[in-house]
């Protein structure tokens, strides 16, 4: 089990360094950054090479949400679901605390946003609670359902962690403008933490959404899509 957490807390951090890190530091450069379109790839490179690299040891969930759906979908034992939730945020707040002392080297830096989640005032492109809880619970769920057919037995072998890492791209694609993109608790809760905007006061809803979401998607894969986690007439035995 501790390789299993360590791998899940590794993930995480990554995922956070990197996404957020793109955000808060790759795209300061309006000039030269990286821009909307590389902090998205920069979120879906993260969780395809940790995949890769760790995905073996423990599944590579790195999100409390994706951890909730697969063991809705009966691909997680439930009583691991706490310790994995822990892991995820401990990478998840090391890796905002270490962005944080790094930023906090630039001079006349502030904090602001820092990269956090939130609706109305708090959108990018001022969105309203309603629209924030529904984004991310549909994309959530569609998450789900592309990591869950993604790893299932019809599908190609060796394939998954690009595909989830791509999925995960398109989804910031679509939602930065609206919530700054989670669909994933522990992101949004360590990035709150070191945020002055008040999104402390926002991140139940980055929480409750994607579990939510997560369910949901799981769900409709587990008992629409894929009964029984038949292969089909064109999968693999």
């Amino acid at each position: 089990m501790f390789r299993k957490l360590s791998a899940e807390a590794f993930g995480t951090f990554w995922l956070v360094f990197g996404g957020c890190g793109s955000a808060l530091i790759g795209a300061a450069f309006p000039e030269v950054g990286i821009g909307f379109v590389g902090v998205s790839l920069a979120f879906g490179l993260t969780v395809l090479t940790m995949a890769y690299a760790v995905g073996g040891i423990s599944g590579g969930h790195f999100n409390p949400a994706v951890s909730l759906g697969l063991a809705v979908a009966g691909r997680f034992e439930s009583r691991e679901l706490i310790p994995y939730w822990i892991a995820q945020l401990v990478g998840g707040i090391l890796a905002a605390a270490l962005l944080y002392l790094i930023l906090s080297g630039k001079t006349g830096w502030m904090p602001g946003g820092f990269a956090s989640n939130g609706y109305d005032a708090n959108s990018p492109d001022g969105y309203s609670m309603l629209s924030a809880l529904l984004i991310e619970m549909v994309l959530t769920a569609f998450f789900l359902i592309i990591i869950l057919g993604s790893t299932s037995k019809a599908a190609p072998v060796g394939f998954a962690p690009l595909s989830i890492g791509l999925s995960l791209t398109l989804i910031h694609l679509i939602s930065i403008p609206v919530t700054n993109t989670s669909v994933n608790p522990a992101r949004s809760i360590a990035a709150a933490i070191f945020a002055q905007n008040g999104a402390l006061g926002q991140v139940w809803l980055f929480i409750l959404a994607p579990l939510v979401g997560a369910a949901i998607g799981a769900a409709i894969w587990k008992y629409v899509l894929s009964p029984g986690e038949s292969v089909g007439k064109v999968g693999r035995e």
